[in-house]
Formats: C-alpha cells, sequence, structure tokens
C-alpha cells in the first residue's frame, strides 16, 4: 500500500496542534517554534503533493478511500484535481506566515488584566483549522467534507473571541464584548449555513444511495441516476447557501466586518485568505459537478447577486473609517469577482476564478499583515490616526502600497492576470454583467490609493513620528508574499497549467462550451 500523502499532509498540522497546546505554559517560546516548523513541515508535504500531480493524468490523482461507517455508505475518500492542489498549496505557504506574524498576539497581558489567554492555545488553533481546511480541499466524500466544513468553526471562534485584536479606541471592556459579538455572529451564520447543507447533504443521500463524489457524478453522467428537477434545484439551494454564507457572498456577508475588525490581522488574514476559500473551492467541487442543471439554473440570479457584492463590498469600502474593516469590505467584493467567474460558464472565467482565490489569499495576507504591524505600532484602526508614516517607516509604507496595488488589481501583480479572465470570461457570455462588474476596479482603485493618501502621506502626526520600520521578523513574512505577487503577475502559468485541465472537466460537467468569438481570427 502507497503512502497516503493526502492523509499525512492533513494529519500532520492536526497532530502538531496537538503536541503544542500540550506544551507546558512556562514554555511559551518552544510552543510557538514547534508549530512553525510544523507548518513547515506541512508545506513541504503540500510541495511533494504539488510535484506527484500530473495536471495530465486522472482528474483525481493521490486518491484513499477507505470503509468508515458502512451502514450508511460513508468511506473515508481523498483526493486532489488541480484546483484542489493550488489551494492546498495556496494554504500550506500562508500558515507559516501566519504564525510569524503572530508570534507575539497571544503573550501575555499586562499584569492587572482580567484576561488571561494560552500562547499554545493560539498557535494549536491555527494548527488545527489548518488541518481542516486542507482535508476539506482534499474530501471526495460529500460526509466527510460536511463533518470538517463544519469542525473548522469550533477553532476559528475562539481565535476570534479568545485572542482578539486590543486596539479599541474605548477600552478593553468594549473591546471584549465586541470580540464576543463577532465570534458569536461568525459562528452563528456558519452554522445555520451548515445545518441547512446537512439537511441537503441526508437529502442526497436518499436520491443517490451513498456519498461519494465522483461515483455519483459518474452514475449521473452515465444516465443510471436520475434526479427530479425539484429534487436537484433544491439540493442545490441547500448546498450553495451554506458556500455562500462561507465565501462570503452578498447578502450573506455581515458576519465577515465584524469578525476581520475584532480578530488579530494574522487571523483575519486566516478568515478571508484560506477559510472562506472553502466556500468558493466547494461552489466548482459540489455544486456544479453534482447539480450541474440546478446549477445553470440559478445561474443569472447567482450573476447578479456577485456584481451586488462587486459593487457594494467596494463602495463600502470607500467609506470606511477603519482600516480592517475596509479590507473587509474588499474582500467581499473580490469574492463577488471569484463566484461571478464560477457561474460565468466560461473557461476562462473558472479559470480566473481559481488563480482568483490563489492571487487573492496572497495580496489579502499581504495588505493585512502590514496593516497588523501598523496597527500594533500605533494602536489604533482608524485611518484618521494616522498620516506621513513614509517619512518615519518608509519600508513599512512601500511594502503596504504594494499589497494594496495588488488588491486593486494593478497589471503586473497577481491580481490583475485573475481578475482580467474573470471578466472576459463574463463578458463572452454575459456582456451587461461583465460591463457593470468592471466598476469595481474604479471603486478599487478609489479606496486604495485614498486610504495609502490618508496613512502615510501628509505631514508626520505627533502619535507615528517615532513609529518604527519593519524589523526582521516582520520582513521575512512580508518579502516572500510581494516576491509571489509579483513572480505570479509577470508568470502565472504555473498555477493555470494545474487549474486549466479540471477547470475543462468542470465545464465538461454543467455541459457547457465556450462562446465563439463574434469575430473570426484572420486566416
Amino acid at each position: 500500500m502507497s503512502f497516503p500523502l493526502l492523509t499525512a499532509t492533513a494529519a500532520l498540522p492536526a497532530l502538531g496542534a496537538v503536541a503544542t497546546a500540550a506544551v507546558p505554559a512556562a514554555r511559551r517560546t518552544a510552543a510557538k517554534w514547534l508549530a512553525l516548523v510544523v507548518s513547515l513541515a506541512t508545506l513541504a508535504l503540500a510541495v511533494t503533493v504539488l510535484v506527484r500531480f500530473d495536471p495530465g493524468g486522472a482528474r483525481y490523482q493521490l486518491t484513499e478511500s477507505h470503509a468508515w461507517i458502512k451502514d450508511f455508505g460513508v468511506r473515508y475518500e481523498l483526493g486532489v484535481d488541480g484546483i484542489a492542489v493550488a489551494l492546498i498549496a495556496l494554504t500550506a505557504v500562508l500558515i507559516p506566515f501566519i504564525i510569524l506574524a503572530g508570534w507575539h498576539d497571544a503573550d501575555p497581558l499586562e499584569t492587572g488584566s482580567r484576561r488571561w489567554r494560552p500562547t499554545q492555545g493560539f498557535f494549536a488553533l491555527i494548527l488545527a483549522v489548518e488541518a481542516m481546511v486542507v482535508i476539506s480541499f482534499e474530501a471526495t466524500d460529500v460526509f466527510v467534507f460536511y463533518i470538517f466544513f463544519e469542525a473548522m468553526l469550533i477553532p476559528m471562534y475562539f481565535l476570534i473571541g479568545g485572542f482578539g485584536d486590543h486596539a479599541h479606541e474605548h477600552g478593553e471592556e468594549t473591546a471584549a464584548t465586541q470580540r464576543s459579538y463577532a465570534a458569536v455572529k461568525f459562528l452563528l451564520y456558519n452554522l445555520v449555513g451548515g445545518l441547512i447543507m446537512l439537511a441537503a447533504v441526508i437529502g442526497l443521500y436518499v436520491v443517490a444511495g451513498n456519498f461519494s463524489l465522483t461515483e455519483i457524478a459518474e452514475a449521473r453522467a452515465a444516465g443510471s441516476l436520475h434526479m427530479a428537477t425539484s429534487t436537484e434545484r433544491w439540493l442545490f439551494l441547500g448546498f450553495f447557501f451554506a458556500f455562500a454564507v462561507k465565501a462570503p457572498l452578498w447578502p450573506l456577508h455581515t458576519w465577515l466586518p465584524n469578525a476581520m475588525q475584532e480578530a488579530t490581522a494574522p487571523v483575519a488574514v486566516l478568515i478571508t485568505a484560506v477559510v472562506d476559500k472553502v466556500g468558493t473551492f466547494a461552489m466548482l467541487r459540489f455544486c456544479l459537478q453534482l447539480f450541474p442543471e440546478a446549477s445553470k439554473w440559478a445561474t443569472p440570479v447567482i450573476l447578479v447577486l456577485a456584481l451586488i457584492s462587486i459593487v457594494y463590498g467596494a463602495l463600502l469600502a470607500v467609506g470606511q473609517r477603519d482600516i480592517k474593516r475596509l479590507v473587509a469590505y474588499a474582500s467581499i467584493s473580490h469574492f463577488g469577482f471569484i463566484v461571478m467567474g464560477v457561474f460565468a460558464m466560461t473557461s476562462q472565467g473558472q479559470s480566473g476564478a481559481t488563480l482568483y482565490m490563489v492571487n487573492h489569499g496572497i495580496s489579502t495576507a499581504a495588505l493585512m499583515l502590514v496593516a497588523g504591524f501598523l496597527i500594533s505600532r500605533r494602536g489604533s484602526r482608524l485611518i484618521a490616526d494616522y498620516g506621513g508614516v513614509q517619512k518615519v517607516a518608509p519600508v513599512l509604507a512601500g511594502t503596504f502600497l504594494i499589497g494594496g496595488l495588488a488588491t486593486l488589481s494593478l497589471p503586473g501583480l497577481a491580481p490583475f492576470v485573475s481578475e482580467f479572465l474573470v471578466l472576459v470570461g463574463t463578458f463572452t457570455r454575459y456582456p451587461v454583467i461583465g460591463i457593470i462588474a468592471t466598476f469595481g476596479i474604479v471603486l478599487a482603485a478609489l479606496y486604495t490609493l485614498v486610504l495609502y493618501q490618508r496613512t502615510m502621506t501628509g505631514p508626520v502626526k505627533p502619535a507615528v513620528s517615532a513609529m518604527p520600520d519593519l524589523r526582521a521578523r516582520e520582513l521575512v513574512v512580508v518579502a516572500p508574499l510581494i516576491v509571489l505577487l509579483i513572480f505570479l503577475g509577470v508568470y502565472p502559468k504555473p498555477v493555470t497549467d494545474i487549474v486549466n485541465p479540471a477547470v475543462k472537466q468542470t465545464m465538461s460537467d454543467v455541459h457547457k462550451k465556450d462562446p465563439k468569438p463574434a469575430v473570426e481570427a484572420a486566416k
């Protein structure tokens, strides 16, 4: 029996989480180093998965299948396609930077504080989230996916509510109340989505007799499994609702600004760059593959919701006074582009959406982590409390600018390629939607450049006059992310070569072909 590489990639951070939590309280630094080493070892396994994956081979590779709950047809089934491989690699790359960026976020609080935070718990929870996200990308059994899709809510709840940001203008007591509110709101929204999905999962089992994604899809393609139109649509809606909450898609998005505002910057990155990607990934893997006809039926409404997310998120980002809330609303706008690409039902749109998931993860991590370093120095999230930072901390300001330019999809940086593909793929089938969506780009330039101008330029405010520049640990966090943004901006081929075959298979699932160009190429 071959080495279970996919299981090992998910099990290693899970075991690392247990080991980190078990480190004695007096050895906090050892717990941090253990978590970092485990995350780097997980990255090595993810790279091995990437190297062993053959884009031109079978759809699902490195597969594992074992009986689990025989009476209910549940099997422990794992397998990865090109889309899953790219997102596993993204997750494994970001977690070490998240750990490094949050190196002091769970240190003991000042004497006299009523709050006590176990440092080991903070890093153990991050590794636990990584394990659950990775296995969610790997699962090809719907029941296995559902378990970890929901289970990741538990560590995220404690990361938001128990290890939240201290930069609050109204004091520690109000901050604690806001953190609790954000954590509960995050949990309730996602639990409601998960419960609706559970009903759909049970319904799928009643119809299909098993939970295997590959078996159900093959049976549907072969015509041996027939699903009534109304049944398929209801099941699709049950799955899509849960994924739209996780994504998040308007109008199910309102938990995200609160969660990102109250979480520490590394945890905010964990939310939007890692956890939320499970929702958009699942739309491609489960909605389109299991319910192709219902997916096409719902496409016009979903595209309108995605368009609202793009414009609404960008408009609200323009008016924000809080740096973290601005990045949160910008992410809502970007997730609108991703969902639009998925349901444009073109190969360019879906390739762009998958590439966008990767690039958005990197660009948001770069911008939010630098913003976190800025906030930790000043002790405030409010944009109005900054000014002239580039004169006292030029490296911090420069990296902040690059992260911001990537967020507005500047040509030459990674998100531009993915956003361009999404817009082209949408325009070829839905030109009106594609045209309106371009306003999101204009608004992105507005909120990003205004943020930079108000925080980094102008006269130096007294409160930032002695602000130190980025330290060595912070440079180690930010520099590789900027290198990735530039590299994938000028040479996205390594990612597109991996995801394009999987996108073609997804297009085949929904029986869609790219529209023919209006003007034939000259011979």
